[in-house]
């Protein structure tokens, strides 16, 4: 009887240390104007301003208004219909995780789109939304998907359905006749968006610097990897840069350990090299506007890096935007969800803690802050020290 008090006490220390390093429940974006949106911070949105003023002491504008979502998932992300000027919020209710909430960042109001999941799986995924077609590509269990967003700029009463477009083949080195899911078991999707190209990165066995390319226009993944200079392979986060008009042509990767921000232009096929964020979060997720990257924290922390296209060629410093609140951190997962996100402007989603990257001790490298880490740790050694206490408080007691 002792024995799975016990275990149930332990189990829920460890739990409980899961869930202190789960990512924020917020998400960012930007308007057609490039104001940056804060929306899920301590349960109000913000207007923050455009880029000159994030640093300075003017105050935010709320624009916090009935018929928003909760904001209780930790795998929320939004992204930028350049076309309406609207926010296509994915992953912020817990109870509703395949539910679409639209923003309409012209009229300032929120509705809700359903849709028709099928075989998507919306707990395990990644995704972008393409800047001229307005539909979302995503990457689940090995299967690429589509939904179409047509120009929805407010819901409709008709159900999208999710759309299963091909199993792709991912082989770094292909042969003739592609083969449907080759190379996919154990792939942690790494989507970027641009020129209209689904770019997966951190594919296995590819060369250092290269992606696989799924054309979106001929619904075509090219058999050949393209190479774009020199990042590494392995898991991370993107984000793509606007344009005033036109394709996105350059997307940042950050990889999980935060060593640096790659740009990639694929116009040049060529790569950039730019000063890693200034948190190290593998949890954390990434938007950019046509002249900064963004960087939202699993512990709710705002920074930005100016980018300038034509200027930018190495380096660069980030800002923190602390004018903001902190994002709360959700306590939980949604259902059937994990405490863990692959998202950011560039993909979005949720990813099973278990695929989190692990680093040689076999622990999730979500955060190298050793500060934050060490919290964690002892905050889970600190619960099952209490729940052995209580225990053995117990035995003694029956015992006597």
């Amino acid at each position: 009887m002792i024995w799975p008090l016990l275990t149930a006490f332990v189990f829920a220390g460890v739990h409980g240390a899961a869930a202190a390093s789960a990512g924020p429940s917020g998400c960012v974006s930007f308007d057609i104007n490039w104001n940056l949106l804060a929306f899920g911070f301590n349960g109000k949105d913000y207007n923050v301003g455009t880029q000159d003023t994030w640093t300075s002491s003017s105050a935010l504008t709320e624009i916090t208004t009935q018929g928003r979502p909760p904001f209780d998932s930790t795998n929320t992300t939004c992204f930028l219909s350049q076309f309406t000027n609207a926010i296509y919020v994915l992953n912020a209710d817990s109870a509703n995780p395949s539910s679409i909430f639209i923003y309409d960042a012209t009229a300032k109001s929120w509705s809700t789109q359903s849709v028709v999941t099928g075989t998507f799986d919306p707990t395990n995924f990644a995704t972008i939304l393409d800047h001229d077609t307005n539909v979302f590509y995503a990457y689940s269990n090995g299967n690429i998907f589509s939904l179409d967003m047509a120009l929805l700029k407010s819901a409709n009463a008709t159900a999208i359905p999710w759309q299963d477009v091909q199993s792709p083949d991912l082989s770094a080195n292909p042969s003739a006749t592609p083969t449907p899911g080759a190379n996919t078991q154990g792939y942690q999707p790494v989507m970027a968006l641009a020129q209209n190209h689904v770019h997966f990165l951190g594919v296995p066995g590819l060369p250092a610097g290269s992606a696989k390319i799924f054309v979106i226009h001929f619904s075509f993944m090219q058999p050949t990897p393209q190479s774009y200079g020199n990042f590494p392979t392995t898991h991370g986060k993107t984000a793509s840069f606007f344009l005033d008009e036109g394709v996105q042509q350059e997307f940042a990767f950050i990889p999980d350990d935060g060593s640096a921000t790659y740009v990639i232009n694929v116009e040049t096929n060529t790569t950039k090299t730019l000063t890693g964020p200034p948190q190290q979060d593998s949890l954390a997720s990434y938007y950019a506007s046509t002249s900064a990257l963004v960087q939202l924290t699993s512990s709710g922390q705002v920074a930005f890096l100016a980018y300038d296209p034509k200027a930018t060629t190495s380096g660069g410093t980030w800002s923190t935007i602390s004018k903001l609140p902190t994002s709360t951190t959700s306590s939980s997962s949604a259902p059937g969800t994990s405490a863990t996100s692959a998202n950011p402007s560039g993909t979005s989603g949720a990813i099973p803690s278990s695929s989190v990257p692990k680093d040689t001790s076999g622990n999730s490298s979500n955060s190298t802050t050793k500060g934050n880490s060490a919290g964690v740790k002892m905050a889970g050694h600190s619960v099952v020290g209490a729940a052995l206490a209580f225990v053995l408080t117990v035995v003694g007691v029956m015992t006597l």
